[in-house]
């Protein structure tokens, strides 16, 4: 598959790590590999930097890439899982994968300075675990890929509604 270079730009956000790109108002996410638990707290940091970077009442999108990612232990999966859903019910959204957790149906969601999330593409290794939640809970503006070149693609092309 040829991916134009933009798309592939997209796909080189280090590990452990978070970018901003304003021009697509697109913020990139990247955690993969065998982690720690310093290494979810390093990359929940730089979400949180990145979401900084966002102008007050502005708009985004975002791509999770967590492909490969895998928890060292039960403590560090526990501290990571919570951290995307949490995180964007303050920017206005509702990961779809949440109606999953009778835990998570009282999640309240505000915007953090009047910014929206608008859209979320969310990658993962798990090609029946990502295909049922595409099934599930995948909707015009939120899908789940276990390619990321397919994921970056999608997320570039999303137009953001208001």
């Amino acid at each position: 598959m040829n991916i134009p270079k933009t798309y592939i730009k997209v796909n080189k956000v280090d590990n452990l790590s978070s970018q901003w790109y304003n021009s697509k108002k697109l913020l990139v996410t990247r955690l993969s590999g065998t982690v720690t638990l310093l290494d979810v707290l390093r990359w929940k940091d730089s979400l949180y930097k990145a979401l900084q970077e966002i102008q007050d009442d502005d708009v985004f999108k975002i791509y999770v890439n967590l492909y490969g990612f895998k928890a060292r232990d039960v403590e560090t999966h526990k501290k990571f899982r919570n951290i995307i859903p949490i995180t964007l019910s303050r920017y206005g959204w509702r990961v779809g994968y949440l109606d999953l957790f009778e835990e998570a149906k009282d999640l309240k969601l505000s915007c953090t300075r009047g910014i929206r999330c608008l859209g979320a593409a969310h990658v993962h290794q798990d090609k029946s675990k990502i295909n049922k939640y595409q099934f599930f809970f995948g909707i015009d503006n939120e899908a789940y890929f276990h390619n990321p070149s397919l994921a970056s693609k999608w997320i570039n092309e999303l137009g953001l509604k208001l």
